[in-house]
């Protein structure tokens, strides 16, 4: 996988992740004082400075009153807008790829 792909796709994951908490009502220190954390900690997370494992991730939903499953849909639904977006800006085009030698 492509780095630049995949920083794309992580600030996308970022930008559900900050929008799923407020569309909770839930503050950053709120969101800490659940998991037990800081509210530094969750900053970073939500920046990107830290990852998360899906462990921590299903804690934070959880956190947010969120199911971890509609976090993800949510997040493949973003992804796909963004992937068709790119698409389409490309003019539709793909990437060249090697194709199997046919025998």
């Amino acid at each position: 996988m492509e780095k630049s792909i995949s920083s794309q796709e992580y600030a996308i994951f970022l930008r559900e992740l900050r929008a799923a908490r407020r569309a909770s009502g839930a503050t950053q220190i709120d969101v800490a004082e659940t998991l037990g954390e800081t509210q530094s900690m969750i900053s970073k997370c939500e920046r990107g400075e830290r990852r998360l494992d899906v462990v921590e991730l299903r804690a934070y939903c959880r956190a947010i009153g969120v199911p971890l499953s509609a976090f993800v849909d949510t997040l493949e639904k973003a992804l796909a807008v963004a992937s068709a977006t790119a698409s389409s800006e490309r003019g539709g085009k793909t990437r060249n790829r090697k194709r199997p030698a046919q025998r």
